[in-house]
């Protein structure tokens, strides 16, 4: 592949973009969709987007990009007010996909970049780029709906570049891709991130969200409930300890102070510990049984912290 289909930065210069959402509400009748929704995506940054179904996350892309009215709170772009100018900007992927589904891969590409105020010379020289960019050369005189669904997908992220938009929001991107689609749009997300490109988007596989992002934001119930880089939300998650010590009896952890919890797997034992808990005190219980082979913390993954969250709001309701 050719140097000059990587990346493919928006029009101009790098964009220098802030996009804030700011205590944006959002009611249906009786039902609270969203609760003073608030967090920004800085340029050049990946930031994920998860929560449960019907925690928020379409409504607020759908708000941002003007297809919904928050009834309180505002989307801003570099301090500004999302208006029809600057939403012509956005490269939006929605979670139900809207191509045109007897319109050629090509074609479609070409007008959507010129719905976008693209000319239409570069709007083809765009749509061609992306179509070589993500694999779909050979597909590109097909009608959409002759595609598979993970060629659909592709066609429905190249419908979001086309027009070299200036910040990106994207619902579910990953969503039905095999995992080499899944590669491709990794690598891609990552060059319009170095571009200085601000990139959202949702999705429910948080091993890849943990992997790619720069920072993420867990949503419950219609508000952000942490957000922060990776580090940082593991960090503030339970504290994990791995003990292995050969010659410790069955549930010797079970009754040291500042144990929440402890998991024995033969000689090793994994140990919850309360907040603000001294692990030298289980190194000592775990030492007056004798030799200890090992002692290293342990900090849960994304989809720990993620099933954290959800558990809280389950035991809340």
């Amino acid at each position: 592949m050719s140097q000059g289909l990587r990346g493919l930065p928006p029009h101009g210069s790098p964009s220098r973009g802030l996009l804030e959402v700011d205590r944006v509400s959002k009611r249906y009748g009786d039902v609270v969709a969203l609760r003073e929704m608030t967090f920004e995506v800085r340029a050049g940054e990946l930031f994920g987007f998860v929560g449960s179904n019907g925690a928020g996350k379409t409504t607020t892309m759908r708000i941002a990009l003007g297809v919904l009215e928050a009834d309180s709170g505002q989307v801003r772009w570099n301090g500004a007010p999302i208006d029809l100018r600057t939403r012509r900007s956005i490269g939006y992927m929605p979670e139900e996909r809207g191509l045109y589904p007897k319109m050629r891969v090509l074609e479609q590409l070409v007008y959507l970049a010129e719905l976008h105020g693209v000319a239409p010379g570069e709007a083809l020289r765009s749509a061609e780029l992306w179509v070589e960019r993500l694999g779909l050369r050979e597909r590109r005189r097909d009608e959409v709906q002759k595609l598979s669904l993970g060629n659909q997908q592709r066609v429905q992220l190249a419908a979001a570049l086309v027009h070299r938009p200036e910040v990106l929001v994207l619902d579910e991107p990953f969503s039905g891709l095999d995992p080499v689609a899944v590669d491709v749009m990794s690598q891609v997300l990552r060059e319009q991130a170095a571009a200085g490109v601000p990139v959202v988007f949702s999705s429910h596989q948080l091993d890849l969200v943990e992997r790619l992002c720069d920072r993420v934001g867990i949503v419950r119930g219609g508000a952000m409930v942490a957000c922060g880089t990776v580090d940082e939300l593991r960090a503030g998650g339970v504290e994990r300890l791995v003990v292995e010590a050969p010659g410790a009896p069955p549930g010797w952890a079970d009754v040291v102070p500042g144990v929440l919890s402890a998991r024995h797997e033969g000689a090793r034992t994994v140990v919850e510990l309360a907040p603000g808990a001294d692990d030298q005190v289980v190194l000592g219980a775990a030492l007056a049984t004798g030799p200890v082979h090992e002692f290293s913390r342990q900090r849960p993954s994304l989809t720990e912290l993620f099933r954290s969250v959800v558990t809280s709001e389950e035991s809340a309701a």
